[in-house]
């Protein structure tokens, strides 16, 4: 028996080494012998799967699925074609043997004159409205050779009726004065933008507006800040890569994919290069007739062998669960011992089987946020508690230290109050005080599901109460408290209209002295979120992001209206700050309020005027949050009007051109008297 399976070993031993050789020699996919190279122009080198040829003297004689690829030199520019029914070819700027790409670029788009375009563009249908504007562009063909996603996005050029107020549509003028340069008939007068494709869905496209042209950039290329359609062009002048992985696909009839860090192709039937792939392929009937002959002459070698495999399978599967608990627990670990160490600021710590009796079982919801759901409770006295359940797949557990840590030592009327919390394993839970009248956007914004009934006096001692309880987060403890989250939805309103501010997951703590903190990525809600959280120079990240977004808060409650509204009538209401302070200098100060008082109308003009000053695009321009307070509680007519609220810095230092306001420094006001600050 002995023999039989020696010489069935050596027989696998000599096919595998064959195999390897043959592949080996047999793999077209690895570079060439330098004989075999070929050079045009800046291109060097070029070997397969590319090979350069003559110009073809018809168009219909080319194969686009042929291999070797084709490339041509023409004019000492090598060239490629993607289109075979037109003559429309791409100038080849370098192939990247490593990662499988080559970069393109149409010849007509020449750096540095930025009124040049490609001509190569086809023609847009519309899918539905929340389909990402991504890889539409028509006119490009490319043949089952190349891959193009994930690779590119789509530069798309919309032709609008009226001017757009958006940070993402990029004016294209001086460079293009009008979409005629992009061959649209009668269309002389209208503004042409440039927008990035990739997260813009149709949805989004203003509603004057249509695409009227396209082009493929590349989605590696490192990009920087973009503030005007110039730098735009010099992303088009760069080109954008083509992937030839698709071949490795064919040759092994599997899906691969390139490893970046590698630089090596991996297939489905494992994770290794393409040759050791198809290695595997050629060898893996050898073994299971090999497999399937033993155990058919030699029973009890697989009476042998079949325990020690399940044995062996029940070890491994016992050690990633293993790994799997030990990962989980180190979470968990770390939630205990914070617990512990803080011992003395906890509130009440309740079981889970307490959070089930409390809401009989989770019966009443009253609603969902982005760590988890809310549900109504009542506690054994009698009091109503609204309780959080964080959601195991959406928190880490560092939301949860936030909360407890940040809230837990908060005592302010205008703070939520946390009265207990629950950590049992993957079971957390928040206690808080229940809010009857819920958050404060179903009573400022009109709609089906609003309250709007609140008056003016009302909507400004909220949000005086507000200004107090971020203000003691601030400066009233013994560490001071960043929110972060400032927004409608986060302040609550308790049965006599008392605001509280709460939802504390994305808080941070930090030193009374500190005045800057340092985040490792951009937290809040877009349309709060302060400017300098996005724009590093303009300023440190510090409690003034918090005073940022009480103002863009304080803007919609005084106007009753979002502060950003794409349906505006009119294109300067699009962002209603820039709208709002232009009126206030024309002296027209109706803000769309029914049957106002004068006095209702001076209180909605001061907390306007204060809005504005906390959404200036500077940090240091803005006033702490006890100077907010100061400015609500004074009179109208004290209040000196800030610089013009910009929507992003390009704006801020177009107007420093024109003498407008000086930002090239903090303004010397006298709103930001707090040395510290």
């Amino acid at each position: 028996m002995e023999a039989h399976i020696l010489v069935m070993i050596v027989m696998i031993i000599t096919v595998f080494h064959e195999t390897i050789h043959s592949s080996a020699q047999d793999d077209h996919l690895n570079p060439p012998p330098p004989s075999r190279y070929s050079s045009c122009g800046d291109i060097q080198n070029i070997s397969f799967p590319f090979q350069l040829e003559s110009k073809p003297v018809s168009y219909e004689t080319l194969n686009p699925y042929r291999i070797p690829l084709s490339l041509y030199c023409e004019n000492n520019m090598t060239i490629m074609f993607s289109n075979y029914y037109i003559e429309e070819y791409y100038q080849v700027k370098a192939i990247n043997y490593n990662n499988y790409t080559i970069r393109i670029v149409d010849p007509k788009v020449q750096k540095g004159n930025c009124s040049t375009f490609s001509s190569y563009s086809g023609d847009w249908f519309y899918p539905p409205l929340e389909t990402e504007i991504r890889y539409g562009h028509g006119g490009i063909f490319w043949s089952g050779n190349f891959n193009v996603s994930p690779l590119v996005e789509t530069l798309v050029f919309l032709s609008c009726e009226k001017q757009v107020l958006n940070p993402r549509y990029m004016d294209t003028t001086p460079c293009i004065n009008s979409t005629s340069a992009l061959l649209v008939p009668n269309s002389s007068d209208d503004y042409l933008y440039a927008v990035y494709g990739t997260g813009f869905k149709f949805s989004d496209m203003a509603k004057s507006c249509k695409i009227v042209q396209s082009a493929y950039i590349s989605s590696r290329k490192e990009k920087t800040m973009t503030t005007s359609y110039r730098q735009i062009h010099d992303e088009l002048a760069y080109g954008f890569e083509l992937s030839w992985i698709s071949i490795y696909q064919k040759d092994m009839e599997t899906v691969c994919y390139v490893d970046e860090k590698s630089n090596e192709v991996h297939c489905l039937c494992g994770k290794t290069t393409a040759r050791w792939c198809r290695i595997w392929k050629a060898i893996s009937p050898i073994i299971s007739s090999v497999v399937y002959f033993i155990g058919d002459r030699y029973k009890n070698i697989v009476e042998i062998l079949a325990p020690r495999t399940i044995i062996g399978l029940s070890f491994v599967i016992a050690l990633i669960i293993y790994k799997w608990r030990r990962r989980h627990l180190s979470v968990y670990d770390g939630i205990e011992e914070f617990l512990r160490s803080h011992n003395n600021l906890m509130p009440i710590r309740y079981a889970y089987s307490d959070i089930k009796k409390m809401t009989q079982g989770f019966k009443t919801k009253l609603g969902e946020g982005g760590f988890g759901s809310v549900y109504k409770g009542k506690l054994r006295s009698g009091h109503f508690v609204a309780i959080k359940m964080l959601s195991k797949a959406k928190s880490s557990g560092q939301d949860f230290i936030n909360e407890v840590a940040t809230i837990g030592r908060v005592h302010h009327v205008n703070v939520v109050r946390l009265v207990g919390f629950c950590f049992e394993g993957s079971k957390r839970a928040l206690v808080y005080e229940f809010m009857p009248n819920g958050s404060l956007n179903k009573h400022i914004f009109s709609g089906e599901e609003t309250d709007n009934s609140l008056t003016s006096e009302e909507i400004f001692d909220i949000s005086l109460g507000i200004a107090r309880g971020i203000e003691y987060l601030h400066r009233g403890c013994d560490m001071q408290i960043l929110h972060f989250d400032i927004k409608p939805h986060n302040i609550l309103l308790d049965e006599n209209f008392t605001p509280k501010v709460s939802d504390f997951g994305l808080a941070r703590l930090c030193p009374l002295e500190n005045s800057i903190v340092s985040l490792t990525a951009v937290r809040g809600t877009i349309g709060y979120i302060a400017p300098e959280l996005f724009y590093k120079n303009i300023g440190g990240v510090s409690h003034k992001a918090d005073v940022y977004s009480f103002g863009m808060l304080l803007m919609e409650m005084a106007s009753r209206r979002k502060t950003l509204n794409a349906e505006a009538d009119h294109s300067s209401q699009i962002y209603f700050p820039l709208w709002i302070y232009d009126q206030f200098n024309k002296e027209k100060i109706s803000i769309e309020l029914e049957d106002v008082t004068e006095e209702e109308l001076k209180t909605t003009k001061k907390m306007i005027i204060v809005a504005l000053w906390c959404i200036q695009m500077k940090p240091c321009d803005r006033p702490p949050m006890n100077r907010v307070i100061e400015m609500l509680e004074a009179d109208v007519q004290c209040l000196e009007m800030p610089p013009k609220p910009y929507f992003y810095p390009q704006e801020n230092y177009n107007a420093d051109k024109t003498g407008e306001t000086s930002q090239t420094a903090c303004s010397s006001s006298p709103l930001d008297e707090d040395s510290t600050d």
